[in-house]
């Protein structure tokens, strides 16, 4: 049975982490992107100031009163609705669950705008696999797709992913989201490559539109496309896989048919 407490929910069903363990540390919509597609709505409260905006202590017990009751979880799973690494206390939390549970596995899902600061990479030490996701290959292209807060650059980001890969050996899977017309162009696929060669994942997973997002213009690729995408991307050197669950139907193939 799903559990719903105020910052830990589930365990859900997750089609990359198994069964999966939620904490969201942040008030309803707080990140440092706005991004067109996020399945959440758009960011309320659009920032990079970190903060204690919930009490690691509550968290930590939050998460005891689901072990007392509950085993058998894949992965605790930063995430929710926002940017996790916004939260000063998420180190404690990552710190208090390997005390008393070392062999839980701790996932991080993040936009990456913060993983440059060394602080953040000190407190998220001790994180087993960490979920960054990349928008765009280049300014623009960040800036269409996700809608920083001020001071937030594609730069800025990509070297964030870059220092956080050096000074941390945590697996990485590197996500890339699929904005058709936006991102997808042949120019922007071939710059996509180079960064990921740079950059060096240990996993690309092409991502689309699986539920509405923000902007109701956002387009479904079809699985054709992700396809061709996928082959291109595979010239990083990486592995590539597509985590997609919903495609685009073809116009002579009625909605619904499977």
């Amino acid at each position: 049975m799903t559990q719903k407490m105020k910052s830990v929910f589930g365990p859900l069903s997750s089609r990359r982490l198994g069964r999966s363990l939620g904490v969201d540390l942040l008030p309803f919509k707080t990140c440092s992107l706005n991004c067109v597609y996020c399945e959440c709505g758009a960011t309320t409260n659009l920032t990079t100031e970190r903060g204690d905006f919930y009490p690691a202590s509550r968290v930590l017990e939050e998460l005891e009163e689901f072990f007392a009751k509950h085993v058998n979880i894949d992965y605790i799973t930063f995430s929710g609705m926002g940017e996790p690494t916004l939260h000063t206390g998420i180190g404690e939390v990552i710190r208090g669950v390997k005390a008393k549970h070392p062999d839980v596995k701790i996932c991080l899902i993040t936009n990456a705008t913060l993983l440059g600061d060394p602080q953040v990479q000190r407190e998220v030490e001790g994180i087993d696999l960490v979920m960054p996701s990349l928008d765009g290959s280049n300014e623009e292209e960040f800036r269409r797709v996700d809608r920083p807060a001020p001071g937030v650059t594609f730069e800025g980001v990509v070297n964030a992913l870059k220092s956080f890969r050096a000074a941390n050996p945590v697996e990485m899977w590197l996500e890339v989201f699929i904005v058709p017309g936006i991102n997808d162009t042949p120019e922007s696929l071939e710059r996509f490559v180079k960064l990921l060669r740079e950059i060096a994942p240990d996993q690309v997973q092409i991502n689309s539109l699986d539920r509405p997002g923000t902007e109701s213009w956002v387009e479904i690729p079809s699985r054709e496309r992700l396809e061709e995408i996928k082959s291109v991307f595979e010239g990083c050197g990486r592995p590539v896989t597509i985590i997609s669950r919903k495609v685009a139907m073809p116009d002579n193939q009625p909605r619904g048919a499977v």
